[in-house]
């Protein structure tokens, strides 16, 4: 099993918006399948919803984004670069997802210029799907 750099080494995103734990498979530039364990006791379950705590579908997106965007930074012709939403299309939820439960998300990069690109992924639990959506984004420099 080939161990990639944990995701706070490639992506610029910081707690509490890192929502990916391990990168599970990747290839450069194309595709990654990463994980992210849901415990409990993160920011949003208190408020989403009292007595029923749910993981809110637009998180779900950006975690999607977030594995997006680590197979895409760990291109070192990209790496210095920083992908930003530049839409979402064709989101979907298809189940709930609560504490305790751990997505495994999976994306594919498509067609990408200098500037802007284009993945689907999707979030799953135990082989079931949570979530799918395709992503559009534009790449800016990074601040220095």
């Amino acid at each position: 099993m080939t161990l990639h750099p944990a995701p706070e080494l490639v992506l610029p995103h910081r707690a509490p918006f890192l929502f990916i734990d391990v990168i599970d498979e990747l290839v450069i530039g194309s595709s990654a399948t990463g994980r992210w364990k849901l415990r409990g006791d993160e920011w949003f379950f208190p408020g989403h919803f009292p007595g029923r705590p749910t993981l809110p579908g637009v998180l779900m997106c950006e975690a999607i984004a977030q594995v997006g965007a680590y197979a895409l930074l760990s291109d070192p012709a990209r790496a210095s670069k920083l992908p930003l939403f530049g839409g979402l299309d064709a989101a979907r939820f298809r189940r709930q997802v609560v504490p305790g439960d751990e997505l495994t998300i999976r994306v594919e990069l498509g067609r990408m210029s200098a500037r802007a690109g284009k993945g689907v992924g999707t979030a799953s639990v135990l082989g079931e799907v949570a979530c799918e959506c395709e992503l559009m984004f534009v790449l800016v420099d990074r601040a220095s």
